[in-house]
């Protein structure tokens, strides 16, 4: 065995192979800085043309998704790999991909439906599958939110979809709900009308609609109050913190006695037979 002609051509294969394994992380360099630089560039456009930014992220993280799969045939190519018979096994690996992550595609056509049907956007405060804050981005699979403890939360496409969808920023204002008891001594006419004068004193109370002060229902402590003043979106925890607070040092102003349950006790017996029988001597 010629030892030094195998030792030659191993070298040669190993530094014909350490070429392309250069090749291939210089290829991959690149082509990740061109997608990038694609990116940034449709993101402009899009962005001069006003397009939505939920749908503008989307179609955006489409065709980064799309140029990274045309990298990796292409470094494939490289190789030497015959791509058209790699496209053809990535179709069969799709089909048989697809049928067993049935529900990651239908976390992407929820994505898009939600694009299309913009139920909510960036920017948002909503309530949805189950998780409740500020839409960060839509993506193909799963949607990103911020809740309000600041805990970025990614939800399913689907899970939202198939589920109840609440926007508190699609309309102009909202309602917060708030309650209080009052003693049964207290004349619940001065109680409703001192809320309503100073509610109208808190920052961001919106005067129309005016805030609702009423009875709301009748507890052995005392009527329960029902206080709902309305106010932005962005306002809500300002004005839910202020009203409660409000609450407690207008009804301690006003020296309102304290709730306490009230009870009436009847069918008593006499003492004299609580005491037993009184035998005599």
């Amino acid at each position: 065995m010629d030892i030094n002609g195998l030792v030659q051509a191993s070298s040669a294969l190993l530094i014909a192979v350490a070429w392309k394994l250069l090749g291939a992380v210089a290829l991959w360099v690149v082509g990740r800085w061109l997608i990038r630089v694609a990116i940034r560039i449709l993101g402009r456009a899009l962005s001069k043309e006003h397009v939505d930014p939920t749908f503008a992220r989307y179609l955006q993280t489409g065709v980064s998704a799309v140029l990274t799969i045309a990298l990796v045939i292409a470094m494939l190519g490289f190789f030497g790999v015959e791509t058209t018979t790699f496209a053809a096994l990535l179709a069969a690996g799709g089909v048989a991909i697809g049928v067993a992550w049935g529900g990651l595609l239908a976390n992407f056509a929820a994505g898009a439906f939600l694009v299309l049907l913009r139920p909510f956007k960036a920017g948002d405060f909503v309530n949805a599958g189950g998780v409740t804050g500020t839409v960060d981005a839509i993506g193909l699979f799963g949607t990103t939110i911020n809740t309000p403890d600041n805990v970025r939360t990614i939800v399913g496409n689907n899970k939202i979809f198939a589920e109840t969808i609440q926007n508190f920023s699609a309309n102009p204002y909202r309602r917060v709900d708030l309650t209080v008891t009052i003693n049964n001594s207290v004349d619940h006419h001065e109680a409703i009308g001192l809320l309503k004068h100073r509610l109208s004193m808190i920052p961001n109370v919106l005067q129309t609609p005016a805030p609702d002060v009423d009875v709301l229902q009748f507890t052995p402590a005392g009527p329960l109050l029902c206080v709902r003043p309305y106010c932005a979106n962005a306002h809500y925890w300002q004005v839910y913190f202020d009203t409660n607070r409000l609450i407690r040092e207008a009804f301690g102003e006003a020296n309102f006695p304290a709730p306490a349950p009230a009870y009436t006790l009847s069918g008593l017996a006499p003492v004299a037979e609580l005491d037993g029988p009184k035998t005599s001597g």
